[in-house]
This record gives C-alpha cells, structure tokens and sequence, in this order.
C-alpha cells in the first residue's frame, strides 16, 4: 500500500480519479446516482486507506474494493439496465439475484464508516484517528459483522496514525487539506444518504 502522491500546494482530494462532489445525481429520477462515476469515485477513496500507511488497513480497503467489483461485473454484464445505480439494483432483482445489489449494501456501510469518521475528525481539531474510526465503526458495520470480523477491523481502528502525520500526508497546508475534505465529505454524505434509503426501501429487498 503506497500512498498516494500529493501535487506540491494540493490536496489527497485532487488526487482521486472521481470526486464523489462529481457524481451526477439525477434528481428528476427519484435521485438516480450515474453507476460508472459512483463506482470510479468509491475506488478513489479507497486510497485514502494507503495514507493511513498501515497493511492493517488492507482488509478494509480490500472488502470495499470486492464490493465495487460485484456492482461493476453485474453493470457490464447489463449495461443499458444499470446506467444508474438504483437501477442496475432493481434489475438484478428481478433475476431473483442479488450479488451486486448486497455488494452495494456493504459498500454504502463501508463509505458511510469512512465518511463518518472523517467527518467527525475534520470538525474535532483535538480528536485523533483512532477514537473518530472506533465511534465510525461501532455505528456502521460493526453491528453487522461476524464476531470472525471485528477484531481484524479492531486492529485497523488501533493502527490508526497520529493526526498530525496523517493529515501532513494529505496536503501540505493543514486549512486547505481540512476545507477539501469537508467539501468532499458533505458530498458523499449526500449519496451515502440517498442510496441508503433505497436499500431500506421495499423493492432493494431480496
């Protein structure tokens, strides 16, 4: 896990293929969020977990990366039924399957366990790491995995750098690093949400 390289003034955010604050969201089509650009954006987030800098982060990133991998094989398997993501979901359902549709169940939990505990970092200047991914995990996924599990995301928790030289990886002006991120963040808040409720809704059920 190498971790991404920061053009000098820039920011970890200019660095990612897709920004989630670039994502089409169509709000005419109940909210229907563009497949492709969701898929690409949640891969560049995944780097993220490089700057972390330790392997115990692998299994994290390596888990949101499956999940991204059924949503992307279903969308190419049927591409004109999953030019969006609610879509392609209602469309694999009716094929009484639901790889893709479960992998995005656990792919929503994994960018909302990201964004919360980043989200909580930005706006805590005191808070390390650690505490924000822990509080994160314990109300996204830690409820929905196997006692088999937990330990080796609690090792991810535990692993965690100090604040100060997490966010020197992330950009070298501090004000600039923190105002990308929150920009970023409230952006994929916004479509953690939206898929969220779809996935609770009656016809994500399988």
């Amino acid at each position: 896990m190498s971790a991404p390289v920061i053009p000098p003034g820039g920011t970890i955010v200019q660095t990612f293929k897709k920004s989630f604050v670039d994502v089409p969201i169509d709000e005419a089509n109940g909210r229907a969020v563009a497949t492709s650009d969701f898929l690409e954006a949640a891969e560049s987030l995944t780097t993220i977990f490089d700057a972390l800098g330790s392997v115990a982060f692998s299994p994290v990133k390596n888990d949101m990366l499956g999940n991204i991998k059924k949503i992307r094989d279903r969308q190419l398997a049927s591409p004109i039924e999953s030019e969006n993501v609610q879509d392609l979901c209602r469309n694999e359902l009716k094929t009484k399957k639901h790889t893709a549709t479960e992998g995005l169940l656990w792919l929503v939990r994994g960018l909302e366990f990201t964004c919360l505990a980043l989200t909580a970092n930005t706006a805590k200047p005191d808070e390390e790491l650690a505490d924000s991914f822990r509080a994160a995990y314990g109300s996204t996924l830690k409820p929905h995995h196997s006692f088999l599990v937990k330990p080796i995301f609690s090792a991810a928790m535990s692993a965690c750098p100090y604040r100060k030289d997490f966010y020197a990886k992330l950009g070298d002006d501090s004000s600039k690093v923190t105002g990308d991120l929150q920009v970023y963040l409230t952006a994929l808040a916004k479509i953690v949400g939206i898929l969220k409720q779809f996935l609770d809704s009656k016809e994500a059920k399988w």
